[in-house]
């Protein structure tokens, strides 16, 4: 998490990963993950950047964002996303 972050981008944040933790935990809607991704990305755009950011936070939790949206690129909307 940024410090250079507003409230609002701190909280999209978190509900990625949020979201992240449910494609492990019990499974969740493509199409809710990509638009919380696509919010991300507009928070932290560069490539490096989110490297940095998802890699923290897969040391903490274990779960891996990168896997689970190259897995959500690959399946067609509306379906379930589930590690």
């Amino acid at each position: 998490i940024d410090y250079h972050w507003s409230t609002e981008e701190i909280v999209d944040v978190i509900k990625f990963f949020e979201h992240i933790e449910a494609a492990y935990e019990k499974g969740i809607d493509r199409d809710a993950l990509m638009g919380s991704y696509r919010r991300f990305k507009e928070i932290v755009p560069s490539k490096a950047e989110e490297k940095t950011v998802c890699g923290e936070f897969e040391e903490i939790s274990g779960y891996s964002s990168y896997r689970v949206i190259k897995r959500a690129k690959e399946t067609p909307s509306g379906q379930k996303i589930k590690m």
